[in-house]
């Protein structure tokens, strides 16, 4: 049989000692599953919160994969939702897959873990989820009910709130105004293109694009994403996002950073959009605790996140009458059925819908339509 990527053979040198067989082979399954993880082009951030979460596991048990039980993940479940700290369904879910994945690995004959484990401890690692200690994944969309699109209202409060803030600090004469209008603009870009976190933060200057539909908007027109979410094992997806009428304002006010507020850095061969006073890349984490800082400030629903707007993009689309096609490339969903559970649309538009159903079906006989 051929030597695979995180095979035993490949981890463990034959006819070396340990002072310590059962950790030394422990240590070797978890840095060949890691391995074999790489070959697969998994991201490293995914490989690394496996290995922890199978360390945890271990510890937990105070046994060896070779050793485990089902029962074991039962005890484990069941301390992961007792008392204050009790995880989200959808976290316990993860940690299910990820350890069911890592059996499922030390269990395959490829890699010859079980042979190994039999010649020297007696005993085999055997899969220890199944389908009756494990969550189902039953639901479309498991996050916590509170996240939701923001209202109409409530984004014309946070709107006029950042506009405010900034003027406030350029009529105060305070530093930070640059900052202002910066993260004011970061969070209307967000919105007006349905951009996730890291997407809206991996921005260079050279992704405004224009929109071939709409000239007068130049290189304002369209975004082109570079770092979209990835699916397992592959690069970062790219997509144009275009810029829709209904929120037009965006080109102005992107006009207004590059051409006019931008240039204050003296940062010309930086290639990023968002730059703070250092010069460096706005992070993620601080558009986060910006936006909690305004969801606080507007006494707002603290489920509320920055992902919350890219969901009110995707539901307002839909209630403009934009096509699902048309939106679900926007978002860069793979399917329809995602971008449909990011929608929610208002009961005004429900009832408009109803309405005109009604008027369609039910016309009234005396309206001139039939002889």
């Amino acid at each position: 049989m051929g030597e695979v990527p995180g095979s035993a053979k490949l981890m463990l040198a034959p006819g070396v000692v340990h002072l310590n067989e059962p950790a030394a082979v422990f240590e070797a399954m978890v840095a060949g599953w890691a391995r074999q993880q790489k070959s697969r082009q998994l991201a490293e951030g995914t490989i690394s919160d496996r290995e922890r979460l199978v360390r945890r596991f271990a510890e937990f048990t105070d046994s060896y994969p070779w050793q485990w039980t089902a029962g074991d993940v039962e005890d484990f479940t069941v301390s992961l939702t007792s008392g204050r700290d009790r995880l989200a369904l959808s976290t316990i879910r993860g940690y299910h897959l990820t350890l069911r994945l890592f059996c499922d690995y030390v269990t395959d004959p490829r890699y010859e873990w079980a042979t190994q484990c039999r010649d020297r401890f007696g005993q085999v690692p055997a899969q220890v989820c199944s389908e009756w200690n494990t969550v189902a994944h039953l639901n479309d969309y498991e996050g916590k009910p509170g996240r939701r699109p923001l209202t109409y209202d409530e984004l014309e409060r946070l709107f006029d709130h950042l506009d405010d803030r900034v003027d406030t600090i350029v009529q105060a004469g305070r530093k930070g105004s640059l900052a202002a209008l910066r993260d004011a603009m970061m969070i209307k870009t967000a919105y007006a293109f349905g951009l996730r976190r890291n997407e809206l933060c991996s921005l260079d200057v050279a992704d405004l694009r224009p929109n071939p539909h709409v000239r007068a908007w130049g290189t304002y027109g369209s975004v082109h994403v570079r770092f979209g979410k990835a699916t397992k094992g592959s690069l970062p997806r790219r997509r144009t996002v275009l810029a829709v009428p209904e929120f037009d304002w965006v080109v102005d006010g992107l006009r207004q950073w590059v051409e006019q507020a931008r240039p204050i850095f003296d940062a010309a061969e930086h290639p990023a959009l968002w730059l703070t006073e250092r010069l460096t890349r706005v992070s993620a984490r601080h558009v986060d605790e910006f936006f909690a800082q305004v969801r606080t400030d507007l006494g707002l629903d603290e489920h509320l996140t920055l992902h919350c707007l890219r969901h009110s993009y995707v539901t307002h689309l839909i209630e403009f009458g934009y096509p699902e096609r048309f939106v679900t490339d926007q978002v860069g969903h793979l399917w329809g059925s995602t971008t449909a559970i990011y929608t929610s649309v208002s009961n005004d538009f429900k009832n408009k819908t109803l309405q005109a159903a009604l008027a369609r079906i039910y016309r009234p006989e005396n309206d001139g339509s039939t002889p």
